[in-house]
């Protein structure tokens, strides 16, 4: 293979790529994006809270009224001497929007049931805030009810609240603050991005490869270079947008959220509850939120998330994404360019396209779950293999990989890129050139034994 002549190839490819108006506006518009994606939880939950209610209460029981206090979301009012069923025909009018009708106490089991009634369906947060008070009044009134002097200190007292501060210990025994919300928070957006990365960027050589095969460029280009030449130019051409629009992807959106942060960051911030953006942005369940938050209430000004954070392992972060980022492209990006060479338009490459694909979204699976578990079996094979190991071992890196598990895979990872792309030149040097067929795995396979 003359280099000299990839080079040229390598240059013509970049530039077609970068000078496209399709280029500008996806470099420009995915940071808007990815910002967004940073500053809308906020936002949902400022413009998500629901509007303040009038209700109003009808309490046969006599115990639950007490308990019903007016906050931001809901106004009780207690109705006296009030029918339920002529209040429910009249609820508009009389300015409610819900009716909450308690019945009669019952002194066998000691508690109440209870029904609201509304034109409209109140949200959840509004009907859980209401059953809570209801329960919390009926707790009251059994220990009340009890007969064991101070039995509602005596519960507080037995109440258990204990905090499990997480530390990990480095070679010297040094402790450093870890919280595994943070670290699963890191698995996820990894293995997302290399995931979207490798994808997009490998469609992208297939597009090309079917572009220039459709039009009959290539057979004026492979007259003068060697097939395998133009493959592996358009790949590594291909390779370097990718990084150069992930560069300037970074420094876009760190420019916007920044801007976007000094401007209205703190007054967002203000009103959200901290333990619903943790559970919204990171999919925790309400537990695991709730644990990241009180974690950082105990530190102080963020001090947990933080530190968590200034103890990941950044240099070794980046150079892994760099590595497993470019082989497991490569690897993706030649068996893409065999497909694309092996059929004239893209409705053709479903049938080819499946075998290939399924590896790559087995990979996301198991790295979207890696947190739970990041040494269990399947994460371990899942960061060995080859054809998924680009995406679940950046998502097992957080947790702490050893050294020699990252050799072994990134090993078997340039391996099967040689072999892989060894096979796909063979493919495509056949198929670039075969017009006026639908090719078949069988095609494929016959083009694979010519010598």
């Amino acid at each position: 293979m003359n280099l000299h002549t990839t080079g040229i190839i390598i240059s013509r490819e970049y530039l077609n790529k970068v000078k496209k108006k399709s280029f500008l506006i996806t470099t420009f518009l995915v940071p808007i994006l990815f910002a967004a994606l940073c500053i809308l939880p906020s936002l949902i939950m400022l413009g998500t809270k629901e509007s303040s209610k009038n209700i109003a209460v009808v309490d046969n029981s006599g115990i639950v009224a007490p308990a019903l206090e007016n906050s931001e979301t809901a106004t009780y009012t207690l109705l006296e001497g009030e029918a339920p069923e002529d209040v429910k025909l009249k609820l508009e009018s009389l300015g409610y929007d819900a009716l909450l009708v308690i019945s009669p106490l019952d002194e066998t089991q000691k508690t109440v049931t209870a029904d609201v009634y509304s034109n409209k369906p109140l949200g959840m947060d509004l009907n859980e805030n209401i059953n809570g008070k209801i329960n919390t009044a009926v707790e009251n009134y059994r220990i009340e009810q009890s007969g064991i002097a101070n039995l509602e200190e005596v519960m507080k007292e037995v109440k258990a609240n204990v905090k499990l501060h997480s530390y990990t210990l480095d070679a010297e025994g040094k402790e450093k603050v870890s919280e595994s919300g943070v670290y699963m928070m890191v698995s996820m957006i990894l293995g997302m991005i290399i995931y979207m990365f490798i994808a997009l960027f490998g469609g992208m050589v297939m597009s090309s490869v079917i572009e220039e095969k459709a039009s009959r460029v290539v057979e004026v280009l492979v007259s003068s270079v060697k097939a395998t030449e133009l493959m592996f130019g358009k790949i590594i051409g291909v390779a370097l947008v990718a990084l150069t629009q992930f560069f300037l992807w970074i420094v876009l959106t760190l420019s916007i959220v920044g801007i976007v942060g000094a401007v209205a960051g703190k007054d967002l911030l203000k009103s959200a509850d901290p333990a619903e953006m943790v559970q919204t942005v990171g999919g925790m369940s309400a537990e695991q939120s709730e644990a990241v938050v009180q974690a950082v209430s105990d530190q102080g000004e963020m001090g947990t998330i933080l530190s968590t954070i200034s103890n990941l392992p950044f240099v070794k972060i980046i150079v892994c994404f760099v590595l497993f980022f470019i082989f497991g492209y490569m690897l993706y990006a030649s068996l893409f360019a065999a497909i694309g060479s092996a059929v004239e338009n893209e409705g053709d490459t479903q049938q080819l396209q499946i075998p290939i694909t399924i590896p790559l979204l087995l990979g996301f699976f198991i790295a979207i779950y890696a947190f739970k578990a990041p040494d269990s079996a399947l994460v371990f094979w899942g960061s060995m293999i080859p054809f998924t190991s680009p995406i679940v071992m950046l998502a097992r890196l957080p947790f702490g990989v050893p050294t020699w598990e990252l050799v072994v895979s990134i090993i078997l990872l340039i391996a099967t890129f040689a072999v892989c792309a060894w096979i796909s030149a063979k493919i495509y040097k056949v198929g670039i050139l075969m017009f006026g067929k639908k090719s078949t795995w069988k095609d494929l396979w016959k083009w694979l034994k010519q010598k």
